[in-house]
């Protein structure tokens, strides 16, 4: 009996990591909205290498929000005549899944290593991933808005960049002037269990796979869904009050929810703040925020186009977050406005097979007012203990259970005439004692660089309104991931440093986004 059931495990074990990681695998993954409602198989662990202070070793400690987040590495190496600085080093089977960086100056070298070859098989002869031959359109490698060819500014790349046994990366700067101008980076990469089979990056991949990725690109500017709406609802909505729309169906999901929303033009910015929306999932609410967050548009209605989430100028809402069912959902709309608000509510749904890896989709809404938004330079060493006036990490989410984290949104009120995202991101898997991933500042979480910043629309980020170039007044910002989605088994938590370049007050609003397993 012992060696039958030490078989059936080997067989499990044979099963899970019969699945090679390939570039086209990734690319399909991207691709497929509906393999994000499943726990990922093979199973990852997403890790992060960044250049994120040093000094910050714990919370307890005093340099925990120290913001020299530039030029920090994991260490120097010497190659022959070249001295490489190491920005990330890891074992395989893995890809990097997300590379986000930037610089004021991008003479040097940076250098991918694969499976311990000596020599590099990518070279790139900038701090600068738009020349790296790469030959990607923006939706796979994206420029920042201060991107400049020969100057400031950086970019983003989404290309899976897959390693069956080792990845390391470093960079070379091309003179000791050069090495004291900031150079800031964030590596996420996937980490798979010991056995899986992957196909390490090559760039033949790039030639054979042009069909596939010039899919993927199209896609990702040009989402669609294949199923047509099949349930609806009408109403005009006054003061608190609500319509509902039931959702029947054995195993489905819903694929698209779209909606058109009006109400008085005067009242347009209120509106989306107002508008609630609910949705359960088997008789348990899970979604429950203002429908402009929910969206990713924050406060005031202003457009937005994304992968999963559309607002138009004609107030035409579309959500394409899939959402799995066992028996039934419903979603309902709360009016919270002083004046009426006409709502209509189209919904498609399709099949979905629910077996254990099966997550139901979650979204929920934080607000906080007159949040203390701590000057960049605070000297604990100079204040006493209980400060009122140190940093703080403003929390999105905490949630227990297992599940996989997808983003979120930061809508803000900032009452300070200068910028007010000098902070960190943190995300902690499990309750680790330091986060996995430990970011370089606001606005380098959320793809671009350089702040204050502009609008920008990407598919996997976006920033929908910036009242002031100085970011005085009403922003928000939105990201969603893909590949670079986190897994949990037991816990998720999810900080952002309260950092600005003055100190004063900040209005924070965040819609966090994540799957989660049933519980059992």
């Amino acid at each position: 009996m012992k060696i039958k059931y030490f078989l059936i495990g080997i067989l499990l074990i044979q099963s899970a990591y019969a699945q090679k990681i390939s570039l086209k695998y990734l690319l399909n993954e991207m691709r497929d909205r509906t393999n994000v409602a499943r726990f990922p198989d093979p199973s990852y662990v997403l890790h992060q290498a960044s250049s994120y202070d040093r000094r910050s070793k714990s919370p307890d400690s005093p340099g925990w929000f120290a913001n020299s987040d530039f030029n920090q590495f994991i260490r120097e190496e010497k190659n022959g005549e070249r001295l490489e600085y190491v920005m990330m080093d890891a074992d395989g089977p893995g890809s990097i899944v997300r590379f986000w960086l930037t610089s004021l100056v991008k003479s040097g070298t940076m250098r991918f290593y694969f499976d311990f070859n000596d020599e590099p098989t990518i070279i790139i002869p900038a701090f600068d991933l738009m020349k790296g031959g790469f030959n990607l359109g923006p939706g796979l490698l994206n420029p920042h808005s201060s991107y400049e060819p020969e100057g400031k500014g950086g970019n983003t790349l989404y290309l899976p960049l897959i390693y069956k046994k080792h990845c390391k990366v470093t960079w070379e700067f091309p003179d000791s002037a050069n090495r004291k101008t900031p150079h800031y980076y964030q590596i996420n990469y996937r980490t798979y269990p010991k056995g899986t089979k992957a196909e390490t990056f090559s760039f033949d991949q790039l030639e054979k796979l042009s069909g596939a990725i010039q899919k993927t690109e199209n896609e990702l500017w040009h989402p669609t869904v294949d199923y047509l709406p099949s349930d609806s609802i009408a109403k005009t909505l006054s003061l608190n009050e609500s319509c509902a729309l039931p959702i029947s169906g054995k195993n489905q999901a819903i694929q698209l929810l779209q909606m058109n929303i009006s109400g008085p033009n005067k009242n347009r910015e209120e509106l989306w703040r107002n508008l609630m929306l609910k949705i359960s999932f088997d008789d348990q609410e899970t979604v429950f925020c203002p429908l402009g967050d929910f969206i990713g548009s924050g406060y005031g209605g202003k457009t937005i186009s994304s992968w999963y989430r559309v607002l138009t100028n004609s107030s035409k809402v579309v959500s394409r977050w899939v959402m799995p069912f066992k028996e039934n959902a419903e979603i309902s709309l709360v009016n919270q406005n002083d004046f009426p608000v006409d709502v209509k509510l189209l919904v498609a749904k399709g099949p979905f097979k629910w077996d254990d890896r099966s997550m139901y989709f979650h979204a929920t809404y934080k607000n906080e007012q007159a949040v203390w938004d701590a000057k960049w330079d605070y000297d604990p060493g100079k204040n006493p203990k209980g400060d009122a006036h140190a940093p703080i990490d403003w929390n999105f989410i905490r949630t227990e259970g297992k599940g996989v984290y997808m983003g979120n949104t930061l809508a803000t009120l900032n009452h300070m005439k200068t910028w007010y995202g000098e902070g960190d991101a943190k995300a902690y898997v499990d309750d680790e004692p330091f986060p996995s991933e430990f970011g370089t500042g606001l606005e380098d979480y959320y793809n671009t660089s350089w702040a204050p910043v502009v609008l920008y629309n990407t598919p996997f980020a976006n920033a929908p309104r910036a009242d002031d170039v100085s970011s005085t007044g009403h922003n928000t910002f939105t990201r969603t991931r893909i590949l670079d989605a986190i897994p949990f088994q037991k816990s998720f938590s999810f900080d952002m440093e309260m950092l600005s370049w003055d100190g004063g007050t900040v209005d924070i609003s965040a819609t966090t986004y994540w799957y989660k397993c049933q519980e059992k």
